[in-house]
């Protein structure tokens, strides 16, 4: 696809990040320039606005629809290009966390370096999970991660603002105080019950500005990477949960590890989980893989999650 005759959108969150759009807006602007592409800037105004603008543009026929913002935009603005051909997608990273910009390769906030990269426009299929008609690019959580992602949003459902350094509050709280509670889970290979100390199913390896949970995913490789932790003492969840920023849990025996095309999950009350960082409710889960389902710029070179 040649760029210089594409159409580009960049779909703005002003408020990702606490306002780090901000400072890279300026940036973006002088980089359009510099690149000669036909570009439109536009921002969200509210939750679930990035879909509808993404929406937009693709009956427009932009080619090119790129998130600024953090995770939860990038998710917003693939959920109307799942499967579509002709798009690409591609997001400039200006959350908190970060987590989904370590797949593809660039860093947590662009140096001048990953600027000139993004604007090669290299691409690669990514994969993206589904979990009750909701898509994932990086992952979803159930349990200990998910009882975090709640405290980070406030009664109102509004995130909470502050820096990343807030989830390490968020965690050590519910280090203290989460209980576990029984999930039923029902994969290809079989069904069994278990207690959910952390389920995270995932698509990428990084989750909470620092912790990969999911150390062996990969991007592209038609499968969900899946880490059950089963329930835990006050000790135990410390010694685990320190080795986890290296992925070094995986070898724990309280850690179910493995990959699967899909798998169901129910628990007999509601319960609390995220999908790539945004915090939603249910009981039952049905989740499954969508091999290839976005063509997304990536840092070839860089330490990206695919094969």
């Amino acid at each position: 696809m040649d760029k210089k005759n594409s159409k580009w959108v960049f779909i703005i969150n002003p408020v990702a990040g606490n306002r780090a759009s901000e400072k890279v807006v300026p940036k973006l602007k002088d980089m359009i320039e510099k690149q000669g592409i036909m570009a439109e800037l536009v921002f969200t105004e509210r939750p679930g606005h990035a879909s509808d603008l993404a929406e937009a543009y693709l009956r427009k026929g932009f080619n090119y629809i790129i998130g600024v913002g953090g995770d939860g935009t990038l998710n917003e603005i693939c959920r109307p290009l799942v499967n579509v051909k002709n798009i690409t997608v591609g997001i400039i990273p200006a959350g908190t966390g970060n987590d989904f910009i370590q797949i593809i390769g660039f860093h947590d906030r662009f140096e001048d370096g990953d600027w000139d990269i993004f604007f090669r426009c290299e691409t690669n299929l990514m994969d993206a999970g589904m979990v009750n008609k909701k898509i994932f690019l990086n992952g979803m959580g159930l349990g200990f991660d998910a009882e975090v992602a709640a405290r980070n949003y406030s009664p109102d459902g509004k995130v909470k603002s502050g820096s990343k350094y807030k989830y390490i509050w968020h965690i050590i709280s519910t280090l203290l105080f989460f209980r576990e509670k029984k999930m039923k889970v029902v994969t290809p290979q079989g069904e069994y019950e278990t207690d959910c100390f952390i389920n995270t199913i995932s698509n990428g390896r990084r989750f909470a500005g620092g912790f990969f949970l999911t150390p062996k995913a990969i991007a592209n490789d038609g499968l969900l990477d899946v880490c059950m932790i089963k329930k835990l003492s006050l000790l135990q969840r410390f010694s685990i949960l320190l080795k986890v920023p290296k992925g070094n849990h995986v070898g724990n025996k309280r850690v179910n590890y493995y990959q699967t095309n899909g798998l169901n999950l129910s628990f007999p009350d509601t319960v609390p989980f995220h999908v790539d960082g945004e915090l939603n409710f249910a009981s039952q889960f049905e989740v499954y893989i969508l091999p290839g389902a976005l063509n997304i710029i990536y840092n070839r070179n860089g330490n990206h999650f695919f094969s």
